[in-house]
């Protein structure tokens, strides 16, 4: 068994984009057991982004009872341009998902963070509208919807899978680029080892995947957005790895046996990884920028205690008019007096 791995540094990275094992049949990360590791670690916030949902609040937010740390509620979203999938309220939403499953729909994948309360009531409305309206093997969500809702959110680009990263391998131009990011709150790049299966599968090189990393990093410093380090966790440890390899096998996918590095890495381990950028933006991105991120966020309650059952007008006196139709009906009237006093 190897050693339990240690956040040693002096000042921590705040990790932006993990998948707990809410995210359906991809992630495998314990959701107590993340937490756990953030706080043993130091860590002063850690955000939770699995696909398409937010089960896993509840229970990270139990688990951070008693800590210090600060909870970071989003989720990654499937991301669509299309305007033939506008949300129109007044559609039913059977038809709307009949419509979206009639075509094959490419989405991107789109960070989105709560900022506050108002953040996270768009995002659990988002939530609400990609599954009742945009479900298309995945809860889409268009470009639209999200501008619709997007006060109190903070937007990142995600991983190799967002739009900003598929548009860099199609050859975009830097104006195209600026174009695509402008649209984002900030950047993200992830460790080379993430997207090895584009030197596997597509012949690029280690060298092209770090040139694709600088070239976000510039791209931010010239648009004035802050470019963050993240991980993108689907597993707590490397050695998880392989069950990861056996989740996707049954799946039939067929580079499943070449897991790439999903795990929670420690701020030293992240800063080794982003060393070809040179150290002082190594540090930015992987310690300066996320607490920058980090501390434009409140703190969040996902779910606020105590019960809230729905206020309708007139509801007491409609429920004690039915009471007493119905038991005339039994008894007669006028009713029994010992029938009246129960």
């Amino acid at each position: 068994i190897s050693a339990e791995r240690m956040d040693n540094a002096e000042e921590k990275r705040v990790e932006l984009h993990c998948h707990t094992k809410m995210s359906k049949m991809d992630g495998l990360t314990p959701m107590e057991d993340l937490v756990k590791k953030a706080i043993k670690w130091g860590h002063k916030a850690l955000a939770i982004t699995d696909h398409g949902v937010v089960q896993a609040f509840p229970f990270c937010f139990d688990a951070a009872e008693g800590s210090d740390i600060k909870l970071i509620f989003g989720m990654e979203g499937y991301l669509i341009s299309d305007s033939r999938f506008k949300d129109d309220m007044e559609r039913e939403p059977t038809d709307t998902i009949k419509k979206t499953k009639s075509a094959k729909i490419k989405s991107n994948h789109i960070i989105i963070l709560a900022k506050n309360e108002t953040g996270l009531r768009n995002l659990y409305k988002l939530v609400t509208i990609s599954h009742m309206r945009y479900l298309n093997m995945r809860p889409l969500l268009p470009r639209q919807v999200i501008e619709e809702h997007r006060e109190g959110l903070l937007l990142g680009s995600a991983c190799e899978a967002g739009e900003l990263f598929r548009a860099m391998l199609a050859g975009a131009g830097e104006k195209e680029l600026e174009q695509i990011a402008s649209f984002y709150d900030y950047l993200e790049i992830q460790p080379v080892g993430n997207n090895m299966f584009l030197v596997r599968e597509q012949d690029y090189t280690v060298e092209q995947l770090q040139e694709f990393n600088r070239r976000i990093y510039e791209l931010g410093k010239r648009l004035n957005k802050l470019t963050v380090a993240t991980c993108d966790v689907h597993f707590l440890n490397p050695e998880d790895a392989k069950l990861r390899a056996i989740l996707q096998g049954v799946q039939n996918y067929k580079d499943a046996d070449n897991q790439p590095p999903l795990y929670f890495r420690t701020t030293e381990e992240m800063l080794a990884e982003f060393d070809y950028l040179g150290e002082e933006t190594a540090r930015e991105i992987v310690i300066t920028n996320t607490n920058k991120i980090a501390d434009m966020i409140e703190e969040i309650i996902p779910i606020p205690s105590g019960n809230f059952p729905p206020s309708l007008e007139g509801a007491d006196e409609e429920l004690t008019r039915l009471c007493w139709e119905r038991v005339k009906d039994h008894y007669g009237d006028p009713v029994p007096e010992y029938v009246a006093k129960r």
